[in-house]
């Protein structure tokens, strides 16, 4: 059967996307990208380097599920092409950013105190307490620094106060959902460690999430929380794409929730 609709697919390694196509109806063709591909929106129709041939073609529906450096203005050209996109790109585009994105989000959280800082480039922030500097836009525990005294960075940073507790996570794919205790060596914490796993959701941090996850208009989401041992639970960080590949559960969601999403897309050609 001849392809009648193309469906972009970036980020995902290709076992996966092997998994997404093995499970489409006919006529559905996969352009696949792990690094941002070249792309062109022109007059509503949105054009992507092909694998298979010099040039660009056609596609009706994009999956994006990674970050990179330099992805802002790419999130912003699928907003702009207004077409099919899994995640919604504009929610993406909105919490890509580190500090743009927690002052987004804290706007829609029950558990937004304490209070945040800020500090510029080279600017002292002088503190007599514990603090944790926060920079750059990467995640997984990365630029990120505990300190007290006096604090000076060549790079903007959020600060906020260190607050000891378990750190959690909320992840939202569709109707599905679970929550994660972060575990590791250090006061970092992280999915990927070897002994972070499942455990009771928490009704209160699950209805925070939804409510995000709403308000960015975000099909899957996952947040971090710290929940202290007096219960007092506090917004840490908003992850607009979440790793889905650490759990066999979650990707098992994800593939299932993708392939679903893009099977909708489905023409009858008589």
């Amino acid at each position: 059967m001849a392809v009648t609709q193309r469906v972009c697919i970036v980020g995902l390694e290709e076992h996966e996307v092997s998994e997404i196509q093995s499970a489409l109806e006919f006529g559905i063709g996969i352009v696949a990208h792990q690094a941002l591909p070249q792309i062109v929106v022109r007059d509503g129709k949105l054009l992507v380097a092909s694998r298979q041939k010099p040039g660009l073609v056609e596609v009706t529906r994009v999956v994006f599920h990674g970050i990179y450096e330099d992805d802002l203005e790419f999130l912003a050209a699928l907003a702009l092409w207004g077409g099919s996109c899994l995640p919604s790109p504009r929610g993406m585009m909105d919490l890509r950013l580190r500090l743009p994105g927690l002052v987004r989000a804290l706007e829609h959280t029950r558990f937004g105190l304490p209070l945040r800082g800020y500090a510029s480039p080279k600017a002292e922030y002088h503190t007599e307490t514990e603090r944790v500097a926060k920079w750059g836009n990467w995640h997984c525990g990365k630029n990120k620094e505990r300190f007290e005294g006096i604090w000076q960075s060549e790079d903007p940073c959020i600060v906020e106060a260190f607050i000891p507790g378990q750190s959690v996570r909320i992840v939202l794919i569709g109707d599905k959902y679970w929550q994660i205790k972060l575990e590791g060596d250090s006061w970092l914490k992280s999915i990927h460690a070897p002994n972070a796993n499942f455990m009771e959701i928490d009704r209160e941090l699950l209805a925070d999430t939804k409510n995000i996850a709403k308000a960015f208009g975000l099909e899957l989401i996952a947040n971090d929380y710290i929940v202290t041992d007096r219960g007092t639970k506090h917004l840490l960080e908003v992850n607009h794409v979440p790793n889905v590949s650490r759990f066999p559960e979650i990707w098992a969601a994800y593939r299932d929730y993708t392939t679903a999403w893009i099977n909708r897309s489905v023409l009858t050609v008589i």
